[in-house]
């Protein structure tokens, strides 16, 4: 028995860092940026208006488990993370766990890109992922 102990050690550690998982979602989802739309160009120091949209698929807030179900991510000038990744809270990796489908944006000036993601009740990506197309926008 003594030396089954390491093994169930490490075997213990593996499951603890396993990722969660990805939360199965419709093939025919898809996400969609309504406003601002691929090139267009916008003024620097205003704030613009982004919205989103979302096909064969539903909106439920963070926490919320529902099948055929998540919440947006706007990414900002960042890829998409892999199915069954937790979707990072950062700058470039926007959040809208009430369940929003618009937010105000402001950026530097520059070219970004902009693209949506949805995540499940715990911000993990679905599989297949649900995504919008990537638009470049410019702020000047």
């Amino acid at each position: 028995m003594r030396n089954l102990l390491p093994a169930a050690v490490a075997l213990a550690a593996l499951v603890a860092v396993a990722p969660a998982g990805s939360t199965d979602a419709p093939s025919n989802a898809y996400c969609y940026i309504g406003w601002p739309s691929d090139g267009a160009v916008l003024p620097a120091g205003k704030p613009f208006r982004v919205w989103f949209g979302l096909r064969n698929m539903g909106v439920a807030p963070k926490g919320v488990v529902a099948k055929n179900t998540g919440h947006h991510h706007l990414l900002i000038d960042a890829d998409v993370p892999p199915p069954g990744q937790e979707i990072p809270s950062d700058r470039n990796h926007l959040h809208f766990g009430a369940g929003e489908t618009e937010t105000m944006l402001e950026l530097p000036p520059g070219k970004h890109t902009l693209q949506l993601v949805m995540g499940d009740d715990k911000h993990i990506v679905h599989s297949p992922p649900v995504v919008s197309r990537k638009i470049t926008i410019t702020v000047k």
